[in-house]
C-alpha cells in the first residue's frame, strides 16, 4: 500500500527554518543585550570609583566637574542603550517564542496525519484478515453446498435423517 504524503511537509520545513533563524536572532540580540548592559555597569562602576583630589584649583575643579558629568552623561546613555537592548532582545524572544508555536502546530497536523495513516492502514489490514477469514469459510460453505453427482462417494458419512 502507497503511503500518503502529508502534503504540508514543506510548509512544516519552513516554518523548522524560520524557527532555527528566529533563535539565532534571540541568541544575538540576547548577546547584545548582555554586552550592553556589561558596558553600562563598567561605566557606572568607573563613575563611582572617581575621587576629586582635595586641593585643586578652581580651573581643575571645573574642568574635573565637566569630565565627571561628561562621564555621567555617558553611563546614562549606555544604561539606556542597555536597557533598549534587553527591551529589544525580548521582543525578538518572542518572535522566537511564536515561530516555535506555529512550527509545534505544524508539527501536531503531521502527527495526526500520521496517526490517521497508521488507523487506515490498521483498517485495511484487518479488513484484508477478514476477506481471508470469510473467503475461506465462503469456499468450504460452497463446496459443502454443491450438489453430488450421482454415483460420487462421499467424502463424509451420509446423514441419518431421511
Amino acid at each position: 500500500m502507497k503511503r500518503a504524503a502529508f502534503r504540508l511537509q514543506p510548509i512544516l520545513e519552513l516554518r523548522r527554518t524560520q524557527e532555527r533563524a528566529a533563535a539565532v536572532a534571540a541568541a544575538q540580540a540576547a548577546r547584545a543585550a548582555a554586552d550592553a548592559d556589561r558596558r553600562a555597569t563598567e561605566h557606572e562602576t568607573a563613575l563611582a570609583a572617581a575621587v576629586l583630589p582635595p586641593s585643586l584649583r578652581p580651573g581643575d575643579f571645573v574642568a574635573a566637574m565637566t569630565l565627571l558629568r561628561t562621564a555621567a552623561a555617558d553611563a546614562a546613555a549606555a544604561r539606556a542603550l542597555a536597557t533598549a537592548s534587553a527591551e529589544q532582545a525580548d521582543l525578538v524572544r518572542a518572535r522566537w517564542t511564536g515561530a516555535a508555536q506555529r512550527t509545534k502546530g505544524m508539527e501536531r497536523l503531521r502527527e495526526r496525519h500520521l496517526q490517521g495513516l497508521a488507523t487506515a492502514e490498521a483498517a485495511a489490514e484487518e479488513r484484508a484478515v477478514d476477506d481471508l477469514v470469510t473467503g475461506r469459510a465462503g469456499r468450504g460453505a460452497s463446496s459443502a453446498a454443491a450438489p453430488e453427482e450421482p454415483g460420487d462417494v462421499p467424502d463424509r458419512e451420509a446423514p441419518w435423517t431421511p
